[in-house]
């Protein structure tokens, strides 16, 4: 439901009220699912999977028909496990063997468990999952095989994090501890999802020769959301930013939190995103190998979204006080310009790395270090799409040579982009005037139709004057009746 804050947010940004239209208008699925032909578990799985992740759910649901029972499939077995790790009710025993034994889980029939905490938000998943290991057992062998080895992995590196914390060791002490960390909880994703990709035929099978890039993909998404997440996880007495990080500008977690403390906070959190940083060559670079559009679509989208929120939480200290995302209106834009080409998609990371670069500060640390990941991110997308034609290179070249000033032009590509926002304000403008006009004729039929009927509008202004808001009980309803009555009452 529309809230009264989302009408006032959406009447000042009038392009992202624009792009949420656009979204649910014109956005036509590469494939549908086809729901009749389903089974009941299978449809079952698939609710499971919207209440779970909504976004993730739309996404895998447009997925190529050969990949979407497998990949949904295997994101339920990964979110099961993932339920199990964040669940802080169950024993470390009962966990580690939990986790541990999972993958051999996904064989047993029937198989379901009851025993998370009240409180832990994907419980229904695990009561139900006896739909989900039904729904595997159809799923063809080779791609079982791949899900498996993935969930072994996974299962194993969470149980030993999980090992780690219970004994009073700090669960990511170094750089490398996260890296370790997120490869266990999402590397393993990427690395899973390319098997799946590559054996469907659906990308480039370059893409299993470049483990890399495989695991960049996951790490770029879990380091994103571990930067984003910091209150929630604190509030849940976890902590997965390295001690070698934080410790350079704090003496314990949690004077991050102490508002004395602001530009420590930021300076370390711009640390993190540096960490990110990293990642962004090897994704936009793994994306090239994507073949099949709704698989790119896939695995665009989050990313796209990831660099997005890097950029929003960049050096804002109300990630401090608050989870903060990026607003619906945002991530229908960056939806609608994920979901068309890289070329589309490297201009969206391409914007936003230019965002976290006009926010870095000379008063940061790593404001060097800062400025340099952003250049490099801006290099590699340009040695993709170099943003110079080679005519008016040489042409430049030409004139250089002979000695004459060199003079660089605004791109008729920008001056395109330029009209495009014009037209977008204006469109926006004039949508906004229809609906509050179709709104206040609306309003006045209806009024009219209630004046027809007998309505007395005087009686209600003047109750109003007195004060009177709320239906009056039955002794003062029949006190106005009697006061008011002209045969209408």
């Amino acid at each position: 439901m529309v809230g009264v804050t989302d009408i006032l947010y959406y009447s000042i940004h009038f392009q992202e009220l624009r792009s949420i239209i656009q979204w649910k208008t014109w956005h036509n699925p590469v494939h549908e699912r086809e729901p009749e032909k389903e089974t009941i578990a299978l449809r079952v799985c698939f609710d499971l999977m919207d209440k779970t992740s909504r976004s993730f759910s739309a996404v895998i649901q447009e997925l190529h028909p050969e990949l979407l029972v497998p990949i949904a499939i295997f994101y339920l077995i990964l979110r099961g496990l993932d339920t199990i790790e964040d669940d802080m009710t169950l024993p470390i025993e009962k966990k580690d063997t939990l986790l541990r034994e999972f993958y051999t889980i996904t064989e047993k029939e029937g198989w379901s468990f009851n025993g998370s905490g009240p409180d832990e938000r994907d419980r229904e998943l695990l009561v139900q999952f006896h739909y989900v290991t039904e729904e595997f057992r159809k799923v063809k062998p080779v791609y079982r095989e791949i899900i498996n080895d993935i969930a072994h992995q996974m299962g194993d590196g969470m149980a030993d994090y999980c090992r780690r914390g219970v004994e009073g060791k700090f669960a990511v002490d170094a750089a490398k501890d996260l890296d370790e960390y997120c490869y266990y909880v999402a590397g393993l994703v990427g690395v899973g999802l390319t098997r799946l990709f590559v054996e469907s035929g659906l990308a480039n099978p370059a893409l299993k020769d470049r483990p890399q890039l495989q695991i960049s993909m996951g790490l770029f998404l879990q380091k994103t959301n571990i930067i984003r997440d910091i209150k929630e996880d604190w509030d849940d007495k976890r902590c997965f930013w390295p001690r070698e990080i934080w410790s350079k500008h704090v003496d314990s977690f949690e004077d991050l939190f102490k508002p004395e403390n602001k530009e420590a906070a930021l300076n370390c959190s711009s640390d993190m995103v540096l960490n990110a940083l990293d990642h962004v060559d090897e994704c936009l670079f793994y994306l090239a190998g994507l073949k099949e559009q709704s698989v790119f679509n896939f695995a665009a989208i989050p990313q796209a979204m990831a660099i997005a929120t890097l950029a929003l939480v960049f050096r804002n200290h109300e990630m401090f006080k608050r989870n903060i995302k990026i607003t619906k209106g945002s991530a229908c834009q960056i939806m609608l310009e994920s979901t068309q080409n890289l070329q589309k998609v490297c201009e969206v990371f391409r914007r936003f790395v230019r965002q976290i670069h006009q926010k870095n500060t000379p008063k940061d640390p790593n404001f060097l270090k800062i400025s340099i990941a952003c250049g490099k991110v801006e290099q590699f997308i340009e040695s993709i799409f170099p943003s110079q034609r080679p005519q008016a290179l040489a042409t430049a070249g030409a004139t250089a040579t002979e000695g004459a000033p060199v003079q660089v032009k605004e791109k008729k590509e920008d001056a395109a982009a330029i009209q495009a926002r014009k037209e977008a304000r204006e469109d926006t403008m004039w949508m906004l005037i229809i609906v509050m006009g179709t709104l206040f004729v609306l309003s006045c039929i209806m009024i009219g139709i209630a004046w027809l009927a007998g309505a007395r509008f005087d009686v209600a202004a003047n109750e109003l004057k007195k004060g009177t808001f709320s239906r009056p009980d039955g002794d003062t309803g029949k006190t106005l009746i009697d006061k008011y009555d002209r045969g209408e009452l």
